[in-house]
């Protein structure tokens, strides 16, 4: 059996119906991970959660320790992830509470550690990263989107940037000119550092909130955390669903 693990990120810092066995913290060569592992049973099924910004949502996108977390997941075996993520929406199909299992992305960020290898490099470690996520893993979540009553959004290109600010106007124009549908912070280096460990990896995406210049009120944390509360509830529901197609 193939094991599965959740990253949980803004408003899935745990799984409601998730039937805890065990929680480890795991100490890695890259330093401790962001919150305890945890294996447990969700819909009978086996799965490790991991709350990617830490208990009590404390580290900020561009301070996650991103290397340990995979490193703590694959060091317990789990061959396949699905990376939950808050995002904001950018083209017009991406609206606030909007599930988006996306199909690309851009990396914009920088300063982060992006490879396991930095000390360790040859020519055999430049990975194939021409489609980021698992093509399995997202066909999973399309298909048990089929016996849901909510919409969910198949491909779009999810743009990781910097953070922790949000974005300017100009900043998003930018991001749409590029051809970015959803943007985000915490989508690279996971993907990446994911391949490196050969582990399958696809995101499932809830827009939280209108990007920059987008509509015309000011964002604010009360409207992403609303919006969240039902979009989470649906991923919640997804997940459930997609388990048995995946285990």
């Amino acid at each position: 059996m193939s094991k599965l693990a959740i990253i949980g990120g803004t408003g899935l810092a745990h799984l409601s119906n998730l039937k805890i066995i065990n929680k480890q913290m795991v100490h890695t060569p890259f330093g401790p991970a962001s919150a305890p592992l945890i294996t447990g049973e969700l819909c009978s099924e086996s799965i490790i959660f991991i709350a990617r910004h830490g208990h009590g949502h404390t580290i900020p996108p561009h301070k996650i320790n991103y290397q340990a977390n995979i490193w703590a997941l694959k060091s317990l075996d789990v061959e396949q992830i699905i990376a939950v993520a808050a995002v904001g929406g950018i083209t017009e199909q991406m609206s606030p509470k909007s599930i988006v299992i996306p199909e690309q992305l851009i990396d914009y960020t920088y300063g982060r550690e992006h490879t396991f290898f930095n000390d360790d490099f040859n020519p055999e470690r430049h990975i194939d990263f021409t489609q980021p996520y698992n093509q399995r893993l997202r066909k999973a979540m399309l298909t048990a989107a089929e016996s849901v009553d909510f919409a969910v959004v198949d491909n779009g290109v999810y743009a990781a940037t910097q953070g922790p600010r949000l974005e300017t106007a100009a900043e998003i124009k930018k991001l749409e000119n590029d051809g970015c549908d959803i943007v985000g912070m915490t989508g690279m280096p996971e993907a990446a550092l994911a391949r490196e460990l050969d582990m399958h990896y696809a995101t499932c995406a809830v827009v939280a909130n209108w990007a920059a210049g987008k509509c015309k009120n000011e964002i604010t944390m009360q409207e992403i955390e609303t919006n969240l509360i039902d979009g989470m509830k649906n991923v919640r529901e997804l997940l459930e669903k997609t388990l048995p197609r995946v285990l």
